[in-house]
């Protein structure tokens, strides 16, 4: 399969490198690691074994790298803007476009600029960072959960997963994308907005037991909001204490908004925090422990420390 990235990070680096030594033809959109890639090719470190491919089809604009059968957006959703002029010179007539991006809004924008009929979501569970340039750490998880902006399983979502299976990666079609997620969110509202404001990674947070009960207490209230949402059914009573179970066996991590925040790069705030407050409004569901965490993320965005 011809397959492009969009938004060539720690994600992109790591699936696209994973789809490619499975076979595929991976064309990746590059900016920092384009002439490192260029001239040494791509490294992906892994508790799950190591692995370096020689050749890697980088690009520097979207025109040079012609249409495909898949594009992948791992675009930072700051970048939203962008979309258009990203993704459409790779379109065709039979072209899928899947994002893997954080929060809720992104199909809503690629179904107004390639229609819905084209547009799949899905969610990565990945813990990875960039390392220099033509490195990638991956570091835990890794799975993917997708399914089809319109509802339902669908023939192409279970084509899709099995494409990520036969690479190696764990992958699940979902009939509910909207359930999956809100589900996501749980995990992504608490710990990337905590660990940019203070600093902290996962396993300090949840080290220091008024912290892990903020921390269940934000899930909590995604929780509750998303099962508010128009929903096949509910999301878990226990999924709080599953996602709190899993956090704990990752040990130190840094989450992507942690990051970001250190390297005084924009925040994801409207993907993770604006548009999911807006919509637990709409039904009428307030999420005061979310407001403030985006409020304090905001204010720092907009005053930032020297």
């Amino acid at each position: 399969m011809r397959i492009a990235f969009i938004g060539a990070g720690a994600l992109g680096l790591y699936y696209g490198a994973m789809l490619q030594r499975a076979g595929n033809e991976v064309r990746f959109l590059l900016r920092r690691d384009l002439e490192a890639i260029s001239r040494r090719g791509l490294t992906v470190t892994s508790p799950r074994g190591d692995f370096h491919l020689e050749q890697v089809k980088g690009y520097a604009t979207p025109a040079e790298m012609g249409q495909v059968d898949l594009v992948l957006v791992g675009l930072k959703t700051f970048a939203n803007h962008r979309l258009a002029e990203l993704t459409t010179p790779l379109v065709g007539e039979n072209t899928v476009v899947l994002t893997l991006q954080n929060g809720l809004g992104n199909e809503e924008l690629l179904a107004q600029i390639h229609g819905p009929q084209r547009v799949m979501g899905g969610i990565a569970f990945l813990c990875c960072n960039r390392g220099e340039p033509g490195f990638v750490h991956h570091l835990d998880q890794g799975r993917i959960r997708l399914g089809e902006f319109s509802g339902g399983l669908s023939e192409r979502a279970r084509r899709l997963t099995q494409l990520f299976e036969e690479a190696g990666v764990a992958c699940e079609a979902v009939a509910d994308l909207t359930k999956a997620r809100w589900e996501k969110l749980v995990w992504n509202i608490p710990f990337n907005g905590l660990c940019a404001l203070t600093g902290c990674t996962t396993d300090q947070l949840l080290g220091h037991e008024p912290m892990r009960g903020e921390v269940r207490a934000l899930m909590q209230e995604v929780l509750a909001a998303g099962n508010a949402q128009e929903l096949s059914n509910p999301i878990a009573a226990d999924f709080v204490d599953r996602m709190l179970a899993v956090t704990d066996e990752m040990g130190s991590y840094r989450p992507s908004m942690m990051i970001d925040r250190q390297e005084q790069r924009p925040l994801e705030l409207e993907s993770i925090y604006q548009i999911p407050l807006q919509r637990a409004a709409a039904r009428h569901v307030a999420m005061p422990r979310v407001q403030l965490l985006h409020a304090l993320l905001s204010f720092g965005e907009q005053n930032p420390q020297p």
